[in-house]
């Protein structure tokens, strides 16, 4: 259904330093800049980070959340500690399982240094 998500920054060297640290632990290579953009490729899809082309601030959206496939719990967990180890902020319940409507899911909520909400999430067997 998708191609691609884009989300902004107001600060484009600290999206990528924060960005390739953490998808490198869902083993994602990292992500390759183009003037305002940079671009994180993955055989299911394109996640992008870019300054906002008419010039005004990025901000994140209420009630937005981004997800991204974590292979493993220990997986997500790397994911959360590496948001946080590069300027991201926990946000919501600690990583950990979630159920409801006959689904497990193992998911780590954290913020982006822009505000962005991001997770990872492991569907449990």
């Amino acid at each position: 259904m998708f191609s691609h998500v884009m989300i902004g920054t107001n600060d484009l060297e600290k999206a990528k330093v924060f960005y390739d640290a953490l998808l490198g632990t869902l083993d994602i290579p990292p992500g390759r800049v183009d003037r305002h953009r940079i671009f994180y490729r993955s055989k299911t899809g394109t996640f992008s980070v870019s300054k906002p082309i008419d010039g005004k601030e990025a901000c994140y959206a209420n009630g937005g959340t981004i997800g991204f496939t974590a292979n493993s719990p220990e997986q997500a967990d790397a994911f959360h500690a590496a948001g946080l180890a590069h300027g991201g902020k926990t946000c919501e319940d600690p990583p950990g399982i979630r159920e409801g409507s006959g689904v497990k899911l193992y998911i780590a909520y954290l913020r982006d240094p822009d505000g962005n909400k991001l997770c990872a999430l492991h569907r449990v067997a």
